[in-house]
């Protein structure tokens, strides 16, 4: 192991030459020949150092990315008077301001076209290009076989400990590659704001703070990806080669963060270092950018020639925002069907796959829900398939209906509802033969389209142009007086039979009901107030003035009783003789205690400490003055006395 140390003392570098990104000076006023020059060993700030291996490699690949640079800073050389001349008599009537224009747009592809390229192999090729920036020392068989383990070691421990977020890579030119999705640790929900003035605009620079923009919540943000090329000499010598990207930040803001895991190493040096990026990402990531509260997306269209290693994946307002929220609520979903529930239905705890999620965000359990549906489909009330909740009312969608019912009750749902439909459309009417629905036409006559049959809709007769239609008083007694006829057959005598009965159940229909105001369905009021709801329709009218109404309004505006004077009266009439005799003798008592529930005032009576409140009917003790659930209990002799003097 001496010798070992030794050779390893020997080709040590020092910690700012081991793992620098490529980067050039942002000064704009450099020299044009000596941006095209290689660049010198000792520039280790601003370039990496190349290989000596090749060199010619090294001046290509540099001067590549001084191009990019200068391009990315907006390095314009000035044109001359000249110049410009011909440049008119060369275009003609095209002017100067197209001519940056069609460069802007042209850098705007080569921009796409590189973000587009940003996928795994682009991460391999940054990667790359940081392994070549950087001179690995030569080592040992035993000091590389000692790292070779710990690589091994570190990355089995790490996929034990974030399971499928972490993916252990195919060997890349011999070295172990690694990565990791790490989910941001935020406190509740995180507010994304996005200015729209800067997603063109390069030239604009409006500090102002009445920017418009646009504000959303999200829980779960798109999880932080570390790639990690590990080389031979790590964690002896050198750290990994990393890339950091994310989704919803520009490559300024995570050149930071590339930073920080730089320092991160620099802490402790010689020991294996990604768990501690990888928990640091999790945990302080947010706090390091100053996003605690919020999260300001952007800017856009600003090409940023900073750390090699930081990855952007933002695109555009357009593309981002919908990207950001489609991921929460997948996100949200998924920790839904991970968790335990309790159902407000039938308050049983069930696991989220259990469960009915509906648009409104309420969720029930499945069983309840099936019940709920079934139910409602039953008894024909479809109008009732609402959120369970009281105060929601969203409708339940088919797609989950067909989920709840069977194919039966579904065909049941589906009939009942177009029955319901057409009878809600005023321009509809089934025809007196085959019950085929019918549209009517403006003279209010309507012919069927199977049976042919042309019929009036408002007396359900055969079509009478020019006469007035029969009065159901005129037809009932025109049936009735057949009846007696000796040259009616049997079936036709049954059939108008049918007809009178008909008549007459609705004329006593009608005596004591009232018409929904909306699909004219005869609903009659057995007690209660004026308020009604068609089960029909779900419509809300006054039973007074037979008026659509929405809520209690109509009756506190004077124009309709809430309930009926005669019905005031008969509950006048039926009160408790025991309240009125407890009413008349608080009023004239000396002494009593207002009622602990209602506050209202009780007398005494004689020695007896069990009070009953004549308004509330409940029972208290005049001693302690608590309500009494049950007299046994209370009075005794652990308790209160039941009777006292005064």
């Amino acid at each position: 192991m001496s010798s070992s140390s030794g050779r390893r003392g020997q080709y040590r570098r020092p910690r700012h030459h081991n793992h620098r990104p490529l980067q050039i000076d942002d000064d704009h006023d450099h020299d044009h020949d000596r941006l095209l020059s290689p660049p010198s060993s000792s520039s280790s700030a601003t370039t990496a150092t190349v290989p000596s291996s090749n060199p010619a490699t090294g001046m290509r690949r540099n001067s590549r990315w001084v191009s990019k640079n200068r391009r990315a800073h907006g390095f314009k050389p000035k044109p001359e008077v000249g110049c410009l001349n011909s440049l008119d008599s060369q275009l003609g009537s095209l002017s100067i301001a197209e001519k940056v224009n069609e460069k802007q747009e042209k850098e705007e592809e080569e921009e796409e076209e590189e973000r587009t390229s940003e996928g795994v192999d682009g991460v391999f090729s940054r990667l790359e290009e940081l392994q070549l920036g950087t001179q690995e020392p030569e080592l040992s068989e035993e000091l590389l076989r000692i790292n070779d383990q710990l690589q091994e070691d570190e990355l089995l421990a790490m996929e034990s400990i974030y399971g499928d977020n972490a993916f252990n890579l195919d060997r890349h030119k011999g070295l172990r590659s690694f990565q990791i999705h790490i989910h941001v640790e935020a406190p509740g929900e995180i507010v994304l704001t996005a200015k729209l003035n800067l997603s063109g605009d390069r030239k604009t620079k409006n500090d102002s703070s009445d920017d418009f923009s646009y504000s959303f919540k999200v829980r779960h943000l798109p999880p932080i990806i570390l790639t990690c090329l590990l080389p031979k000499s790590y964690p002896s010598h050198l750290p990994p080669y990393f890339t950091i990207s994310v989704k919803w930040l520009d490559s300024s803001r995570i050149s930071y963060l590339c930073s920080k895991l730089d320092s991160i190493w620099m802490e402790q040096p010689e020991q294996e270092v990604i768990y501690q990026w990888v928990e640091w990402l999790h945990s302080f990531s947010l706090s390091h950018l100053g996003f605690d509260k919020e999260i300001m997306l952007g800017p856009y269209g600003i090409r940023h020639a900073g750390d090699r290693r930081a990855v952007s994946g933002i695109v555009s307002l357009d593309v981002d925002i919908p990207s950001m929220k489609t991921y929460n609520d997948e996100r949200h979903h998924e920790n839904f069907r991970n968790n335990l529930h309790e159902c407000c239905i039938c308050f049983t705890e069930y696991a989220g796959t259990e469960f009915i999620r509906l648009p409104c965000q309420h969720f029930f359990c499945f069983k309840c829900m099936k019940t709920f549906s079934e139910m409602h489909v039953k008894e024909g009330t479809i109008s009732k398939l609402q959120c369970p909740d009281a105060k929601c009312g969203g409708m339940v969608p088919p797609p989950f209906l067909k989920r709840l019912l069977g194919d039966e009750e579904y065909e049941h749902w589906e009939s009942i509802m177009l029955q319901k439909t057409l009878e809600s459309m005023f321009d509809v009417a089934n025809c007196p033969r085959c019950e085929t629905p019918c549209i009517e036409d403006e003279d209010q006559h309507a012919q069927c389209s199977k049976c042919f049959f042309s019929f009036c809709t408002i007396c359900r007769e055969r079509r009478h142009v020019g006469i007035a239609c029969m009065t159901p008083e005129l037809k009932l007694r025109i049936l009735q007086e057949r009846q007696s006829s000796s040259q009616l057959q049997d079936g036709q005598r049954r059939r108008e039979r049918e007809m009178i009965n008909e008549i007459l159940s609705v004329k006593e229909i009608l005596r004591d009901a009232k018409q929904c105001p909306s699909c004219k369905m005869a609903i009659s009021r057995s007690e209660g107030c004026n308020k009604m709801v068609c089960n029909n329709c779900g419509n809300y009218f006054c039973y007074n003035c037979n008026q659509s109404i929405d809520g209690y309004d109509h009756f506190r505006n004077g124009m309709c009783d809430l309930f009926p004077q005669q019905m005031i009266q008969e509950w006048q009439e039926r009160i408790n003789p025991r309240q009125v005799l407890g009413q008349i003798q608080a009023e004239h008592a000396g002494h009593g205690l207002p009622c602990p529930s209602c506050r209202q005032f009780n007398a005494k009576v004689d020695n007896n400490n069990h009070m009953f409140c004549w308004a509330c009917q409940n029972h208290f003790c005049y001693l302690c003055k608590q309500i009494v659930r049950r007299s046994s209990q209370h009075f005794g002799p652990k308790g209160c006395k039941q009777h006292t003097v005064g």
